[in-house]
């Protein structure tokens, strides 16, 4: 089954052993092609492996790839865009949930275009306690270098005007839902 642009979808996260990581309850499908998945959630229900549950507290458009070793979610707050980059696995969509596995290497982006990687330790940990190949280990340092390079010459999505563009798109499918 193929994803659909304007649908809901579930949104889940493993880790390297294959346990769940983190579950997103529901994001809405904007973009949907062979080069990404756009979504957006908004107050949506997340779950996490320890059992705790919350809900985002502000809307966020979601980038999920087939071939980047990393995914995108971009914060829409009062102070500007927020990007969150996970380190993980490519994408993909099997008919019941986007997923991919989480590497534990993050990157926060500030709205001015400021940096920091985050979680390192909890990366060399996951490694040695799940045997991560040295091959693995290559293609997620490759997608970090790949990640700083796009965040750098604020290539997709790290451009503001573009995630403005997507927000509005959103709230204008919201606006017809609501008359439906």
């Amino acid at each position: 089954m193929e994803l659909q642009e304007n649908q809901y979808v579930y949104i889940q996260s493993y880790k390297h052993d294959g346990s769940l990581h983190r579950t997103w309850a529901m994001g809405y499908v904007l973009e949907a092609n062979e080069k990404r998945i756009v979504a957006v959630t908004n107050r949506t229900l997340v779950s996490e492996s320890d059992g705790r549950k919350w809900v985002t507290r502000e809307p966020a458009i979601c980038f999920f790839y087939p071939d980047k070793w990393y995914n995108v979610i971009c914060m829409i707050r009062k102070t500007g865009i927020h990007y969150y980059c996970n380190l993980a696995s490519p994408s993909i969509y099997d008919g019941e949930a986007i997923k991919n596995i989480d590497y534990d290497l993050d990157v926060k982006v500030s709205p001015t275009g400021k940096t920091m990687l985050l979680d390192e330790d909890e990366y060399e940990q996951h490694a040695r306690e799940m045997a991560y190949s040295k091959a693995l280990d290559r293609a997620i340092h490759k997608g970090l270098d790949r990640l700083m390079v796009d965040i750098r010459l604020r290539n997709s999505p790290f451009e503001h005007h573009e995630i403005n563009a997507l927000y509005e798109r959103y709230l204008a499918c919201m606006e017809l839902e609501k008359k439906q």
